[in-house]
């Protein structure tokens, strides 16, 4: 008898091993078949991740990319939209079922351009980012579902096996494709973003993005020279000096020789979040209240991260 239960007991731990190996070589298969077929694949905004996949106790099964309102959000594969409505949890959302037969999720945004039916193709605009439906502030809530997205999210998988690896604060950027002219660039940065009690630093290796001719041109570029003052610039190019700060991420009026200033005049109406920003902060320095800017940006709560652009009107 003990020998018929320690045989059973032996068969059951090797039929439990074998089903373990072969889950563990599906999903494996499953993640290498996942880059492969999204090899083309763009970001579907630019902007900063606040929140990646598996947070808030598994639950979070998307990543989060934070911008101003109204930020492009473009489809990152070709494909036929599926679902496009409005959600009391996502907020103005659109499914996109690619040819891989992946089905991708587009949530919070502040308007739809497609409906269902609509055939989309890559880098083809969605809509602009919002902060409708469940959410805290303006940003992008992306998801990637094999087959299809199911009210249980059973499909869901890491959108960084489609996207590349990132890291809360790192920003990320649309690499468009929509003609030859499109210029290469290479870019290193380090961010930091602070939430939750914690100060996140993320460090991105040198690495090439596209970034589309028109994109490139419209901004204009500036060579401090010996004795030059943002107001001098600013009466040279028709600009604010608040304007030139936001752009170029200044917290004082002190630029120096040689430097590089960016200007860009869509930053007249915009702030961007400088390390240790508080709303009644903002308020009191763009002559808005806090609660005028809570309403412009669509945020439900007080929270700002470093580099969040806000629109002032």
């Amino acid at each position: 008898m003990r020998d018929y239960i320690k045989r059973f007991l032996i068969a059951g731990l090797m039929a439990l091993c074998v089903t373990l190996l072969f889950l563990g070589g599906k999903h494996s298969q499953a993640s290498m078949n996942i880059s492969q077929e999204t090899a083309d694949w763009i970001w579907p905004a630019d902007g900063m991740i606040t929140d990646t996949y598996g947070t808030r106790k598994g639950s979070h099964k998307g990543i989060d990319i934070a911008s101003s309102l109204g930020t492009p959000i473009y489809s990152v594969d070709g494909g036929v939209v599926t679902k496009s409505y409005y959600s009391g949890s996502y907020g103005h959302v659109i499914f996109v079922k690619h040819q891989n037969n992946i089905e991708t999720v587009y949530a919070h945004l502040k308007a739809r351009f497609v409906n269902a039916g609509d055939t989309v193709t890559a880098g083809q605009q969605l809509g602009e980012m919002g902060s409708t439906g469940d959410s805290s502030g303006v940003h992008l809530h992306f998801e990637v579902h094999l087959n299809e997205w199911t009210v249980d999210k059973r499909n869901a998988v890491n959108p960084v096996l489609a996207l590349g690896d990132i890291k809360v604060g790192q920003e990320v950027v649309v690499q468009k494709r929509e003609d030859d002219s499109s210029v290469l660039e290479t870019v290193a940065k380090t961010r930091l973003y602070e939430g939750h009690g914690k100060t996140y630093v993320a460090k991105e290796e040198s690495e090439s993005v596209v970034l589309s001719a028109e994109k490139v041109e419209s901004n204009i570029t500036h060579t401090v020279k010996m004795g030059e003052t943002l107001s001098a610039i600013a009466e040279k190019y028709n600009i604010s000096i608040h304007a030139i700060k936001s752009a170029n991420h200044l917290t004082s009026d002190t630029i120096v020789a040689n430097q590089t200033l960016t200007i860009d005049e869509s930053y007249t109406n915009k702030y961007v979040v400088q390390e240790g920003d508080t709303l009644e902060h903002i308020a009191h320095k763009t002559g808005k209240s806090v609660q005028q800017l809570k309403q412009v940006n669509q945020l439900q709560n007080d929270i700002i991260i470093p580099r969040q652009v806000l629109q002032l009107e």
